[in-house]
């Protein structure tokens, strides 16, 4: 059994079934999970969760995951995060790490991929 994290997760993905299913997944591991459709809604939450991690989709309407993440930094929102995308180029890993990314996941997600990455960079913060 992983060790207990602390922080939430928030889970930014414009596709309702996938934030559901994260939320339920995740919160079957003890973890505490927020969700938001889009960077425009995380970006207009006045009370953003100190702590915890980003689990980020890339494609989503009005700005990527790589651009919420840029300007998640511009507000010294510091939280580790993990970006997941329906398919994944060698630039996507290269913008990805230069953003800040800590891991980059392809979807569909495989068995506890997500859940160790997120122990991974909860343990490491």
């Amino acid at each position: 059994m992983m060790s207990k994290l602390t922080g939430p997760v928030i889970v930014v993905d414009d596709a309702a079934a996938v934030r559901n299913s994260l939320k339920f997944a995740l919160e079957l591991e003890g973890l505490s999970v927020h969700l938001f459709k889009d960077g425009a809604e995380l970006l207009a939450e006045p009370d953003l969760p100190r702590g915890g991690c980003f689990v980020i989709d890339y494609n989503m309407p009005g700005m990527t995951g790589i651009e919420l993440m840029g300007k998640l930094r511009q507000r010294r929102i510091n939280n580790p995060a993990i970006l997941i995308a329906s398919r994944i180029s060698d630039d996507l890993y290269g913008r990805a790490a230069c953003s800040g990314f800590c891991k980059v996941l392809e979807k569909p997600l495989h068995d506890s991929e997500l859940l160790d990455s997120i122990h991974t960079v909860l343990k490491n913060t």
